[in-house]
């Protein structure tokens, strides 16, 4: 038995190893070719909006005129001002949640932040697959710091003697755990941000709807905040397969949900309103109500 053991426990090693090593380029390469999608064409300018837009030297019938064109499009969001949320480098009004990324030189739909790490913008499109790519690489960290570790203990009891072997378990064991630990502060940030379901761009500065700021103003509640990233076939959470729900250009909002039904906010969300905000989701409602019809 004690024979047989050794060869079945590497077999196991070098399986679980293969798996962990396949996900983690998958989830890769899935974060750095999936390209950031753009706004549709109904949030571009027509030539005859875009040449009265630029014709007007008045700053109030600017946004007036884009107001109007906005008035057609589910854009609930507006400036710190109160005005229409508008691209002048690309020409268009800016759905809810996205941003004009400076690196890749365009609007991305939900856009999180550009990743150096994979040197692409993260946002709707390929956010479950950057996800994905911090949990396997924390994964393959952790293992290889794990598998490391006892060959670590032989060298300080003094057991391993090769001095090339001294080495590689040093520089293997230290580079694990370096990028375990700052992978895991990095994962940790952007579970909390899903469970709320914010970016990191709201993180640091709250959307802003017709009643003012509010971070939690996309906030359905941990399961469905959840759904709206990973989808709602749990089968396809853990594998980089595209299932987000929506497409990236409208994003269900709190005060809406609890318009339509009161029973929909959990007690989380209750406890939220209490600590984070004044107590005027009824009167946003209404008035995002309003502007939607108009």
């Amino acid at each position: 038995s004690v024979t047989l053991s050794n060869p079945v426990e590497k077999v196991a090693y070098l399986i679980i190893f293969h798996i962990l090593f396949v996900l983690f380029v998958w989830t890769y390469w899935k974060s750095i070719f999936t390209l950031p999608v753009q706004p549709g064409k109904k949030y571009h300018m027509s030539y005859a909006d875009k040449e009265r837009y630029e014709n007007e030297e008045r700053p109030e019938v600017q946004r007036q005129i884009l107001a109007e064109i906005a008035r057609k499009l589910p854009v609930y969001t507006r400036t710190g001002n109160g005005g229409v949320r508008f691209c002048d480098r690309c020409q268009l009004i800016k759905p809810d949640r996205c941003h004009h990324c400076s690196v890749c030189a365009i609007c991305v739909l939900k856009m999180d932040h550009h990743c150096p790490w994979v040197n692409n913008c993260i946002g709707f499109s390929n956010y479950k697959f950057f996800l994905l790519f911090l949990a396997y690489s924390l994964l393959y960290c952790l293992y290889i710091a794990a598998t490391v570790f006892k060959y670590f203990i032989k060298y300080w009891t003094g057991e391993l003697t090769n001095g090339r072997s001294k080495f590689h378990v040093l520089f293997l064991l230290f580079v694990a755990v370096m990028f375990f630990v700052s992978l895991m502060f990095l994962f940790g940030y952007h579970c909390w941000l899903v469970s709320r379901n914010r970016s990191t761009l709201e993180a640091f500065s709250a959307p802003v709807f017709q009643n003012g700021p509010d971070k939690n103003g996309f906030n359905l509640g941990f399961v469905k905040n959840l759904q709206q990233v990973f989808g709602e076939e749990k089968k396809l959470w853990l594998l980089p397969i595209a299932s987000s729900q929506g497409d990236g250009h409208f994003f269900p909002m709190r005060a809406l949900c609890e318009a339509q039904n009161p029973l929909l906010a959990s007690e989380e969300q209750w406890e939220d309103d209490r600590i984070d905000e004044e107590p005027h989701d009824s009167g946003e409602a209404s008035s995002l109500a309003i502007e939607r019809e108009t």
